[in-house]
């Protein structure tokens, strides 16, 4: 069956019955179908933009793109970056995309190509030796963010107007302050995410709780709240957030250390992040990215090292369809989602 008139189908019977669908409902197998990318960097970085065209970046200054449906894949990865990260990217069309390199000090840049690739400028350098960028999102096309761990006690927000052209580091006065040892996770380029033209979150942990942020207007002032997920320690927290809507969002998160189980690894929050409730039945182990499934009002998929999950509940109840790894998740709105993770792994989810 073909992934839209599946797709088509589920949707338009969660429509009809206005209501979370069981998992044991009829609904339809979900599975992964790898594409042969030819590299063996990490994939943290993932953003489709269509069925045909997506783009993927990691370690190794890796950028890959796709034109069609993930067919073929085109290293394009700008010059002499074979020494950074690039944990996130951010694609608007099959020419356009900003991709963000993560690490202390100077590794910590912004690259934009206007042609697909085949040329990239460097358009943000961090020379703030304290900073650690952890996460890039757009608004549109031109509105974005990006997120540092704490400065003077406060996360540091790169704003760009320009589509990532120039940017600049909004006045930290709107920010509260940061937890000892709270800071975001670089996993997914889901620590900072947004939705509408002016709502952002960025997630936390490593400290004693684990913690999500909300703006609501681009940045310059933001409120706090606690979560559910595991926290009182540098490797536990929210890794990845999702929101469908202003209001709807889910957390994932836990423990990243394999040896260490997770409880509690998710939560939702129907209020913009105001509150947040335990997922009751939560993914078994640490998951590192989320995504709604594109016209589903309660589905969604979690992924991370151990498996893949869905909800049919929006984030309250979780089942494991795949034990294959993946880091990060991302749909687009014509009905094609995407995963990819480590050695390279970039996959197509499938209806059965």
């Amino acid at each position: 069956m073909k992934l839209r008139t599946a797709l088509g189908a589920l949707s338009a019977a969660l429509v009809l019955t206005a209501a979370p669908l069981p998992a044991h409902a009829g609904t339809p197998q979900l599975g992964w179908d790898l594409k042969e990318t030819g590299v063996t960097a990490r994939l943290r970085g993932l953003s489709p933009v269509s069925r045909n065209v997506v783009w993927a970046s990691g370690s190794g200054g890796t950028v890959l793109r796709t034109t069609d449906a993930g067919r073929t894949w085109q290293n394009v990865s700008p010059p002499d970056t074979a020494a950074l990260q690039f944990r996130d990217i951010e694609a608007f069309d099959a020419n356009r995309a900003v991709a963000l390199s993560i690490g202390e000090g100077t590794d910590s840049r912004v690259y934009r190509t206007e042609d697909g690739g085949r040329t990239w400028a460097e358009t943000f350098r961090n020379d703030e030796p304290r900073a650690f960028y952890d996460c890039l999102a757009f608004f549109d096309r031109r509105h974005g963010l990006a997120m540092s761990d704490p400065v003077d006690g406060r996360f540091r927000i790169l704003s760009t107007s320009d589509g990532g052209r120039t940017w600049q580091v909004l006045p930290p006065d709107g920010m509260p302050p940061a937890l000892p040892g709270e800071a975001g996770f670089a996993a997914s380029g889901q620590c900072l995410v947004t939705s509408g033209g002016r709502d952002a979150w960025l997630a936390t942990g490593g400290a004693e709780r684990s913690r999500v942020f909300h703006s609501r207007d681009r940045g310059r002032t933001w409120t706090v709240t606690d979560t559910p997920i595991p926290a009182g320690d540098p490797a536990r927290g929210v890794f990845g957030l999702a929101f469908r809507d202003p209001r709807h969002g889910i957390a994932v998160g836990g423990d990243y250390r394999p040896d260490q189980q997770s409880p509690n690894a998710g939560g939702t929050t129907r209020d913009g992040g105001t509150t947040w409730r335990p997922s009751s039945a939560p993914p078994p182990a640490y998951r590192s990215g989320v995504a709604w499934l594109p016209h589903l009002p309660h589905a969604a998929i979690a992924v991370g090292p151990s498996g893949s999950d869905v909800t049919y509940s929006g984030g309250r109840t979780w089942t494991t369809f795949d034990t294959g790894s993946f880091d990060t998740i991302a749909c687009t709105p014509d009905l094609s989602c995407w995963a990819s993770g480590d050695q390279g792994r970039l996959a197509r989810l499938t209806l059965k």
